[in-house]
Order: structure tokens, then sequence, then C-alpha cells
């Protein structure tokens, strides 16, 4: 559960903070070749993200490949292939939220540190650090990355009925494990969904924020 979740931590932090840096860094140059009618921004914005697709999953790709074998977690293919799509899934969606971040403020500093205290919180409400989170920030969980990624991992892993040994001789039900029970094990597919949606607003709120940057003459 552990090592499930610090690889949530760690595809979370690093996609996150490489994205920042895109659209600040590229503003000036976005903003001459806009004004002078060189291209759309929706071409833009399409070629960067297929252009950068490959490198953000091959990374995280030969993590897994290497991590979840040496961490001993479900030998199955079928649990390793889904938990790999879960991981980058999540790279995506976080990446977007890192464009989103950088386009929105268009300062490196100010969004890396908006960046940090936002992915903390998110990890904080996750479910992992603190199991009983008060209710007045308890919210913060459904619009966690972190928390829907990680409870894709859970479920990726575990089933509600399968069983560990919490004793000599006692088998209790992973369900009922404490950092698990708190996140839960069901309604997967509607995690995957939400997921899904925070991919496609984080990058739709982007593009609306390049849009006031050098807009081309019709």
């Amino acid at each position: 559960v552990g090592l499930l979740f610090f690889c949530t931590g760690f595809w979370g932090f690093y996609p996150l903070f490489q994205a920042i840096f895109t659209f600040p860094d590229e503003r000036r140059m976005l903003m001459k070749e806009r004004a002078s009618g060189m291209y759309r921004l929706s071409s833009y914005f399409t070629a960067y993200m297929t252009a950068d697709l490959p490198m953000e999953l091959v990374l995280p790709t030969i993590f897994m490949i290497i991590t979840y074998w040496m961490g001993g977690l479900n030998p199955s293919a079928f649990r390793f292939f889904i938990t790999l799509f879960s991981i980058l899934f999540s790279v995506l969606v976080v990446e977007g939220l890192g464009l989103m971040l950088g386009a929105v403020l268009m300062d490196v500093k100010t969004a890396s540190t908006l960046a940090s205290v936002i992915m903390l919180t998110f990890m904080l409400a996750a479910g992992f650090y603190v199991q009983r989170v008060p209710a007045f920030i308890s919210w913060i969980k459904y619009i966690s990355v972190i928390h829907y990624t990680y409870k894709l991992l859970l479920g990726a892993q575990y089933s509600p009925q399968q069983t560990y040994e919490c004793s000599p001789g006692v088998a209790c039900r992973v369900a009922d494990f404490p950092m698990i029970k708190a996140v839960g094990l069901d309604r997967l597919a509607v995690t995957a969904g939400v997921l899904g949606l925070m991919l496609v607003g984080y990058r739709l709120v982007a593009y609306l924020a390049l849009m006031r940057i050098g807009k081309a003459p019709r």
C-alpha cells in the first residue's frame, strides 16, 4: 500500500513541474508567431500535446516495469497492465494541471509555489497519511488527483473479498485494512471517469488561458 501511494506521489510531482515551465518559457515566441498569423492556437496546442506524449509516457512505463516486479506486487499480467494504465492516466491528468497553472499564471515561480501547495494538500487528503480527515477539509479528496489515482491502484491490486493474515492464524479482509478502508475499493469506474473529466478540464482551461496571448489577426 505504501509503495502504491508513493508511486502515485512521485508521478504526481514530476510531470506537474515539468509541465509548468512549458507555456511561460514559450510565451514570447507564441506571442510573436501568433501575432504574425503563422498558425492557429489550436494547431500549436494540439501539436504540443501530440509531440510531448511519447516522452511523458515512456519514463513512467520503464519505472513501473522495474518497480512493479521488484516490489512484489500482484504477479498477474492483467493486474500489472491495469496498474500501469492507472499511472499513465494519472501522469496525463497531472500534466494537464501543470499546463493549466503555467498558462493561467504565466509565472514559473508563482505557479511552482502554488503547485507545491496543491499537491501536498492533495496528498494529505488522499487517505494514506490521515485516515480520519476533519470534516471541514474532507471535501478536498473529491478534487484530488492523488486520491483518485491511489484508489485505482488499490483496486488494481486487491479485491474487496480478498484476505490477508493480520495475526497468526487469523485472516482479515483486505477491504478492512485502515489505509484501504479510508479510500475504498468500490466505484472504480466512477473514479476513472472523474480522472477523465480532469484530463479534459485542465487542458481546456489551459487552452482558454492561452487565447488571451497574442491573438492572430483575422
